[in-house]
């Protein structure tokens, strides 16, 4: 059992209050959203967070409705951030959980209007995964979104345009995972086997350059962005461009700042590291209430976001038996750091 921090930093304070399990948060344009897994119970996936405290479903209820079709509404958002063009982009995994089958259209990744509040493109994502996909998180450059898949380990490619997807490194080591620690303890499902999630954090260099991504597990890699878009390079050819990176401990989420630093959510200590440019790391957070801080917001006032989602305490990652300790909290710190001009992030 590795030694949890003790003392609280006075650096942290709750941003948001949530009585279900909150994976993601993000802000654009002075508005908050976050994304609910359903890790605890069926409900609203995505909500705006407003002033008086409320949860609006969003874009609206239909979108939220429970029955995890894919005709109109969610199956099972699993990542939200602001994206490159002032929308919100919704990350729909397309399997109702880490190890069900994918939903036919339901693997997808929506495009919402905010000043309209409706949705404004749909990119299905089908022609690029497995049965056993579960797609993960989202990042862009230039006209591309790249995408993890933790249920069958490999990337996919995006072009914005077209609406063309390819999938990338299937099966690469540098996309599989292996068990997951948290807190002492591997993640395991109901029946009790170790849980692994395969491709999961991603993020892209400030000046575009580079696109780092890792398993849940640990094992930061990189590979060029030329090379990822780059539709005629064969497997073998794209796996030869891998590099490693760093060696990563167990992580809930990831975020990157204007200089290049990511900062990774070691979920194994209850801290968060940042990961300079030149591979040193340092401690930035340690403070026993982020239990598993998952994916993680820099917003434009500098402010690190970071939603302690105990993800590892609920049921179907802790053998069945949910422990969470409610409410769950979406913390905030100052960093010294902007995030990277939109169109790379």
């Amino acid at each position: 059992m590795p030694l949890l921090p003790t003392e609280e930093d006075p650096r942290l304070t709750s941003a948001l209050t949530e009585n279900r399990v909150c994976t993601g948060v993000t802000t654009l344009r002075g508005r908050v959203f976050v994304s609910y897994p359903s890790a605890d119970g069926p409900g609203v996936q995505v909500a705006e967070a407003l002033p008086d405290g409320g949860r609006n479903p969003y874009p609206d209820a239909t979108w939220n409705r429970p029955d995890q079709s894919p005709d109109g509404a969610f199956v099972h958002v699993n990542g939200l951030r602001a994206g490159p063009d002032g929308r919100l982009w919704i990350v729909d995994s397309g399997a109702p959980q880490l190890g069900a089958r994918q939903v036919p259209g339901g693997p997808r990744l929506i495009v919402v209007d905010v000043d309209r509040d409706r949705v404004d493109r749909i990119h299905h994502l089908d022609a690029a995964v497995r049965p056993d996909s579960y797609i993960d998180d989202v990042r862009f450059h230039d006209g591309t979104a790249y995408l993890t898949d933790a249920g069958a380990p490999g990337l996919v490619v995006l072009d914005l345009d077209s609406g063309r997807c390819r999938r990338v490194l299937d099966g690469h080591p540098s996309t599989v995972g292996g068990p997951v620690v948290a807190d002492g303890r591997a993640l395991r499902d109901p029946s009790g086997a170790e849980v692994c999630l395969h491709a999961d954090q991603l993020e892209v260099s400030p000046d575009g350059r580079w696109l780092y991504y890792q398993p849940a597990s640990g094992g930061m890699s990189r590979i060029g962005t030329r090379w990822l878009d780059d539709p005629t390079l064969s497997p073998a050819e794209l796996a030869r461009r891998v590099e490693p990176w760093w060696d990563t401990p167990s992580t809930g989420g990831t975020a990157i700042d204007a200089l290049g630093t990511i900062y990774v959510s070691d979920v194994e200590r209850r801290r968060v590291l940042a990961l300079a440019p030149d591979r040193s790391v340092r401690t930035l957070v340690a403070d026993p209430r982020l239990s598993w801080v998952d994916a993680m917001w820099l917003d434009t006032d500098g402010q690190l976001w970071m939603p302690a989602a105990q993800l590892h305490l609920t049921a179907g990652l802790n053998g069945g038996h949910s422990a969470v300790d409610y409410p769950v909290e979406v913390y905030r710190m100052p960093v010294d750091a902007v995030p990277p001009p939109l169109g790379t992030a």
